[in-house]
């Protein structure tokens, strides 16, 4: 269990060994704060993933809808895979693939509580599984809610700039990739047990 626990992300202090935080310190006395230091310093660096993925993700968005913009906007599609993928420049001013396009400023909203949410359980976080996934949530979240309010026609009713569109089904962009592959990755965390703060459970 200690090695299972180790490989998806538990840190690997004594205090998360299952003893309680009292007896941990009963145990140990003045090396206790050793242990918080280390604590720390484990958090500390999966704090510094989470926004490292955010920022990469936040980046790679922002640089494709810029280069979209300026050189395929107005111009007809481009094919990668025959008709089977193509790049094709829409404004999106619904959710992520399309959908909901009458509700533009209540995603705007929902995009910066989602943000919010996610940098205030930063502070609790210790497993780096879960730092790259809130990572990615939050890069496709700042991508589409940037678009949101600097993009015409107007700000919090910002159009989302799309242009990644596989036949049969919705144009989206990298964004909305970051925000999908951050949430399986969510799912499949907490089938296997692992919560954010570094525990493993069984149901």
């Amino acid at each position: 269990m200690a090695e299972a626990e180790r490989i998806i992300g538990t840190p690997d202090t004594p205090e998360d060994s299952g003893e309680r935080p009292g007896a941990a310190a009963a145990a140990t006395g003045p090396g206790t704060d050793g242990q918080d230091a280390a604590r720390r310093t484990g958090r500390g660096r999966r704090i510094a993933v989470l926004f490292a993925v955010a920022a990469f993700a936040y980046a790679l968005d922002l640089v494709s809808k810029l280069l979209v913009v300026a050189k395929l906007e107005h111009h007809a599609p481009i094919q990668l895979i025959g008709d089977l993928l193509e790049l094709h420049a829409i404004r999106n001013p619904g959710a992520a693939f399309g959908f909901g396009a009458a509700f533009t400023i209540i995603f705007t909203v929902i995009a910066a509580v989602v943000i919010a949410v996610i940098i205030r359980l930063a502070r609790k976080l210790y497993s780096t599984p879960w730092a790259i996934a809130l990572g990615l949530l939050l890069g496709g979240a700042l991508g589409n809610l940037t678009d949101r309010i600097f993009r015409a026609p107007g700000v919090f009713e910002g159009e989302v700039v799309d242009f990644i569109a596989p036949k049969g089904f919705a144009v989206f962009n990298l964004a909305d990739s970051a925000i999908v592959c951050g949430g399986i990755l969510i799912v499949l965390l907490s089938f296997r047990g692992l919560d954010p703060d570094g525990t493993v459970h069984k149901d």
